[in-house]
């Protein structure tokens, strides 16, 4: 069965240091990213980047790689050709706000930071001018932040973990995480597996690729998916959570290095 499309994170993934589209991990000049775009558009297989950022960067990411789809906000919004679809539940902008202004003005950030002191902050600059969530950095307890939204009858929101950050928190030993607070349920796996049905793919043409535990839960709605070798070295809690399921696959190569590994070994696998 051929490849026809591969999902892939953006930042500690596709992107190197810096979020630079041509370096690798540690800032060394590099085409493999590029070169792996290359091969999806002489094959035919479609790229979808997937990401926590903000619309507007995503946006321009897109534009910049050529591409007419993109997963942003941690999946709480799809783009397929300029069409635009909210996965974020009942929580949809009305005349109160957007979904981020709305749990602003209910206090559930506060909620959050007053349980969690300093291992939780604004993941700044990064956080403002958000639509539909919010996010952090810090070193929390993801299952205890889900179960305080619960109790304070909030299940309609999610906490999640996107993954360690390079830039260091005061406080916390070892690398800070970026976590987001979405509406509705929205996860990059369900972004995903919309998009697969939007296009008519079935989930064994489909690859996904990531460095997080919110990535990992799109192995559930692809064929295979392969985690960048840099994020089990930052997360030991990765590899713990990668298991044994036959589906994934951890990568020799860190970052671009890795995203090029995955694309060309099912390109070669599926002739």
């Amino acid at each position: 069965m051929s490849l026809r499309c591969a999902y892939t994170d953006l930042d500690g993934t596709l992107l190197g240091h810096q979020g630079s589209l041509f370096r690798d991990s540690v800032g060394e000049f590099s085409l493999r990213q590029a070169r792996t775009l290359e091969a999806c558009h002489r094959t035919g297989v479609e790229v979808v980047i997937m990401s926590g950022r903000r619309e507007a960067q995503v946006m321009a990411d897109a534009r910049l790689l050529g591409q007419n789809s993109y997963i942003y906000e941690a999946g709480c919004g799809v783009v397929i050709d300029g069409e635009r679809t909210l996965l974020t539940g009942d929580w949809m902008p009305d005349d109160d706000g957007t979904p981020a202004e709305r749990m602003i003005a209910a206090g559930i950030p506060d909620l959050l930071f007053e349980r969690f002191g300093p291992r939780l902050d604004w993941h700044r600059p990064w956080h403002r001018e958000r639509q539909l969530s919010h996010l952090f950095r810090g070193s929390v307890d993801v299952a205890e932040a889900n179960a305080l939204l619960a109790e304070h009858g909030h299940s309609d929101l999610r906490f999640l973990d996107n993954g360690a950050i390079v830039r260091a928190m005061d406080g916390i030993e070892g690398p800070a995480h970026a976590y987001h607070l979405v509406p509705g349920g929205a996860s990059k796996a369900k972004a995903v597996a919309f998009h697969i049905r939007a296009r008519g793919y079935a989930s064994e043409e489909c690859i996904a690729i990531g460095d997080s535990l919110e990535d990992l839960n799109a192995a559930q709605a692809v064929g295979r998916f392969f985690v960048v070798a840099n994020g089990p070295e930052q997360d030991p809690g990765l590899r713990e959570a990668i298991g044994d399921r036959p589906n994934v696959t951890v990568t020799e190569g860190r970052n671009g290095d890795g995203v090029y590994e995955a694309v060309i070994s099912t390109l070669a696998e599926r002739g």
